[in-house]
């Protein structure tokens, strides 16, 4: 299948129906006695929704989107673009200000809406200009259920031969750090561009087994929005999880052979096998220290010695072998997105037999724009950039990006596309430096910047990944703007007492610059989550809402 060629993502599906098996397996939820979909179920699920949608909608207008991920989920998504609507996927986590804002600024004409919780969440914010509610279970007022929909006969198999590469297929809002959430116009052009440099990626990977995935990231996320699109260009098996707090025990089920996910998985996964190896000692407790040894050297592409080969398929077998049957024995790569992924925990993970690689992209952009290849991973970068896109570092050192996969632009937020989109080239906000073999690292964050008295620029975010390293530290956020010195919130298990945090702190400030070093520290009590505002859906520090709830107590470090 020629991706360049295909005119929108509706095409990309049926073109790739023809392709497959009708019979093999796609779709599969893992909640208890969840049936599994074929191709064909699939089908005939999307052709009867797009000809109900198409009855409730015009050209062009919004269909929202508010589930948590499931196989009705990518059915919709398709039918709402074939009937030629816009979907709008929005994340289950929003604060009620976020759902009224965004209903109001994209007013769209139908809503899809999984299950009462969900509806509750907006329900309140509902106007006369939306036609109809189209729930996937029953909800306590007039709705269509979606059952019923697909238990119709189908009178039409519409396909959509009108759209075009520039035309909007949805809008993604960005869950932001500060302020209200901004709607990115994506194109089907741009997500199927994106789609054609991933799989030049991932063809290594997909042609050694039948790639399957189990997919957490929530579906409302660009990321993984784009990533159900790959996963029908290269035929997957898609499992959903049911829950983070079960995705180890449904990696065993599933045994994925590729997952997305964003840096926290893999910081807690890195917490976990870590602590696992500190309970080792003897000769276990010296056969994984070679294993970490002589796995970085590889990662590193240093020769290893005969005696060092021969250690290797020890550590190969006696403990590599043991981490990757805990996660299916399937696993070729796990791609980390939407956050700096520490360098610590890349080589750690690459090491113990957990190939990681890390990418860099965000909405605006499709969101994918450069990705570490599978036979080449260099930890401190985020790879070469996906040939369908251009990458120049500008004078102040911000990434500029430029290719078909740059967004259309906000919606209804013309100034704030201008600012973003200059001659073509998006402004990233993000600052990085490309290497001799073209590798883009990042290195920074324009706006995410500490500026001391000194005048010296410090990272917050990097001084952060660095404390969390330490299994005593569960979160925490650096504080210094204008100010002498650097303070910061710490969050740990109850257990963990004021003297060994400090300890932690003091230890962690070994390895910092003068300017980086924590100098005072206060324990809270109450995690940063989604739910009480402190993390965005991707799980990202929401600066602005932590000062605001912190001042004082970070006041008082000075």
């Amino acid at each position: 299948m020629e991706i360049k060629k295909l005119n929108s993502l509706v095409e990309l599906y049926f073109r790739k129906t023809e392709e497959v098996d009708g019979k093999r397996p796609f779709l599969k939820w893992l909640k208890p006695d969840k049936q599994t979909y074929n191709w064909e179920d699939i089908t005939e699920r999307i052709f009867k929704l797009t000809t109900k949608i198409k009855s409730l909608i015009k050209q062009g207008d919004r269909c929202l989107i508010l589930s948590e991920n499931r196989p009705y989920w990518l059915m919709t998504d398709i039918a709402i673009m074939n009937a030629g609507g816009i979907s709008v996927p929005i994340f289950t986590t929003y604060s009620a200000n976020d759902y009224e804002y965004i209903l109001n600024d994209c007013k769209p004409s139908l809503i899809f809406v999984s299950n009462q919780d969900q509806f509750n969440k907006i329900k309140k914010f509902i106007n006369s200009d939306i036609k109809k509610i189209i729930s996937f279970e029953k909800i306590d007022t007039e709705s269509l259920l979606i059952k019923e929909i697909l238990d119709e006969a189908i009178n039409d198999k519409i396909v959509n031969k009108d759209l075009k590469r520039n035309m909007p297929a949805c809008i993604i809002y960005t869950s932001g750090t500060s302020g209200n959430p901004k709607g990115v116009v994506l194109s089907h052009g741009g997500i199927l561009s994106n789609c054609e440099g991933a799989v030049e990626l991932l063809e290594t990977l997909t042609s050694k087994k039948n790639p399957v995935f189990l997919t957490w990231l929530p579906l409302s996320h660009s990321y993984e929005h784009t990533v159900q699109f790959i996963q029908i260009i290269v035929g997957a098996k898609v499992f959903y999880a049911e829950s983070l707090e079960k995705l180890i025990s449904n990696m065993g089920v599933a045994k994925p052979t590729i997952m997305t996910a964003v840096p926290r998985f893999y910081q807690n996964l890195f917490t976990k096998i870590n602590m696992n190896f500190e309970k080792q000692s003897g000769l276990k407790r010296k056969l994984i220290n070679q294993t970490l040894n002589l796995g970085k050297k590889i990662l590193k592409k240093e020769k290893l010695s005969l005696g060092e080969k021969i250690i290797n398929l020890l550590c190969e077998k006696l403990v590599r072998k043991k981490i990757r049957d805990q996660f299916g024995g399937n696993l070729q790569a796990f791609v980390s997105g939407g956050g700096a992924l520490d360098q610590n925990i890349g080589e750690f993970l690459n090491a113990v037999g957990l190939p990681t690689l890390q990418g860099y992209g965000l909405t605006e952009a499709s969101p994918v724009v450069s990705c570490n290849l599978p036979d080449l991973v260099k930890v401190e970068s985020v790879g070469p950039p996906f040939r369908t896109n251009k990458v120049k570092i500008a004078e102040d050192g911000e990434i500029l990006i430029k290719g078909e996969n740059v967004m259309l632009g906000y919606w209804n937020l013309k100034e704030e596309t201008e600012k973003a989109i200059k001659d073509g080239w998006l402004h990233t906000g993000d600052i990085g430096e490309l290497d001799k073999n073209n590798y883009l690292k990042i290195t920074d964050r324009k706006k995410d910047i500490i500026v001391n008295l000194g005048g010296d620029n410090i990272s917050p975010s990097k001084v952060e990944n660095i404390l969390c390293l330490n299994e005593n530290i569960k979160q925490s956020f650096v504080y210094g703007d204008k100010k002498n010195y650097l303070v910061a919130l710490i969050v740990s298990e109850k257990e963990i007492t004021k003297e060994k945090i400090k300890l932690t702190i003091e230890n962690t400030n070994k390895s910092l610059t003068l300017i980086e070093k924590i100098k005072k520290f206060v324990i809270i009590n109450e995690e940063f989550t989604v739910e009480n505002g402190m993390l965005t859906p991707t799980l990202k520090l929401k600066r602005k809402e932590i000062i605001k709830n912190y001042k004082q107590q970070l006041e008082n470090l000075y």
